[in-house]
């Protein structure tokens, strides 16, 4: 199953009866929240996430068609990390209440 914007803005418009446009709007604009204050600092979702950016060391890369390395440049990348919240909901057979059942 894909998820993208138009999906998601289908399933929110569907739910809450606003238009898909509005929906869309809806999610560009939280995207764009995000990314933006992100780079100041973490943005924390309550029982979500956390989206922070992360600088990515300089390191060697490999073109795989000739094998030439190169130097590839350190640059800065938005991060996630879910809650423990969604990661018992993603990964149920890990929590230790399932052990004791």
């Amino acid at each position: 199953m894909n998820l993208n914007k138009k999906s998601i803005s289908k399933k929110i418009s569907s739910d809450i009866s606003i238009s898909q446009l509005e929906a869309l709007n809806f999610i560009n604009s939280l995207i764009e929240l995000i990314k933006k204050s992100s780079k100041r600092k973490d943005v924390k979702i309550s029982g979500f996430g956390t989206f922070f950016m992360h600088e990515s060391p300089r390191r060697v890369g490999r073109n795989p068609k000739t094998k030439e390395s190169y130097i590839i440049k350190p640059r800065n990348k938005l991060n996630f990390k879910g809650s423990n919240i969604i990661k018992k909901i993603l990964n149920p057979w890990k929590s230790y209440y399932f052990f004791y059942i």
